[in-house]
């Protein structure tokens, strides 16, 4: 047996197993994020701010009484009492001379027209005359030789008070069957509607003071003997002493016929 010659046997290195195909992943650094997305986001504290407009609570009813004291004390710029009803401190702006009614009716119908304040009270009215007059009333009527007679004549200045009026309504809201119907702003509101008619006794302008705070001009009083009489005017005020001397006539006549109207106490 021939024997052949050995093959030689290269080594061969055993065959290694080839890696996985599979990528694999390898860790790097990320890299660094925006600063936009890496912001915190902001929140706005809540942070009380002032209070907004609330609901009106429901307006009370205002007091009629409360009316009527702002009409005289802030439109007239007169003073009043405090309490209820109303009255007005005379002796201030103005006083008061106080006749019965139909000896005034009559007297204003027998002096030329004016604007000096007059109110009716169930049946004695109420004349306004320049504030001191009341003192001087006395002294006049003894010099018009009226001073011995009754003539329910009666003066009102400082000290006294009187009932406050009515303040003046939409026309046609005056005293009925005696031609009163006042005209002026209403007092109880644009829309308001003043009570029908004045309540029974209670006291109603039959000629209300103009609007403003200068009624002393439109009042009688003792100057108007001496001052010299404004030109162009018309309608002024009568002096105290005519006044007086009127109205006292005019109370003597009713006196008269309230005399002749009684039976004889032998009939």
């Amino acid at each position: 047996m021939t024997g052949s010659a050995p093959k030689s046997v290269t080594g061969a290195a055993p065959e290694v197993p080839r890696a996985s195909q599979t990528p694999v992943a390898t860790w790097a650094p990320a890299a660094p994020a925006s600063p936009a997305a890496t912001r915190t986001p902001s929140v706005t504290p809540l942070i009380p701010g002032p209070p907004g407009p609330l609901l009106p609570y429901p307006r009370r009813p205002q007091d009629p009484d409360e009316r009527i004291r702002g009409w005289y004390e802030n439109d007239l710029g007169w003073a009043t009492v405090p309490g209820t009803p109303v009255r007005l401190i005379a002796g201030r702006r103005f006083d008061v001379l106080d006749v019965p009614a139909a000896a005034g009716h009559a007297a204003l119908r027998r002096l030329a027209p004016g604007r000096a304040p007059v109110a009716v009270r169930g049946q004695r009215m109420w004349l306004l005359v320049a504030a001191g007059s009341a003192e001087e009333l006395p002294g006049v009527l003894r010099w018009l030789e009226w001073g011995g007679l009754p003539l329910d004549i009666a003066a009102i200045g400082a000290g006294g008070t009187i009932e406050a009026p009515l303040p003046p309504g939409p026309p046609g809201a005056g005293l009925a069957g005696q031609g009163v119907g006042v005209r002026g702003p209403n007092p109880w509101g644009p829309d308001a509607r003043r009570p029908e008619g004045p309540a029974q006794g209670a006291a109603v302008w039959l000629r209300p003071p103009g609007a403003g705070c200068e009624v002393e001009a439109s009042l009688p009083t003792l100057s108007e003997l001496s001052a010299p009489p404004t030109p162009g005017a018309t309608g002024g005020a009568p002096d105290l002493v005519r006044l007086v001397d009127t109205v006292a006539t005019e109370c003597h006549r009713v006196r008269l016929r309230r005399a002749g109207a009684q039976p004889l106490a032998f009939s």
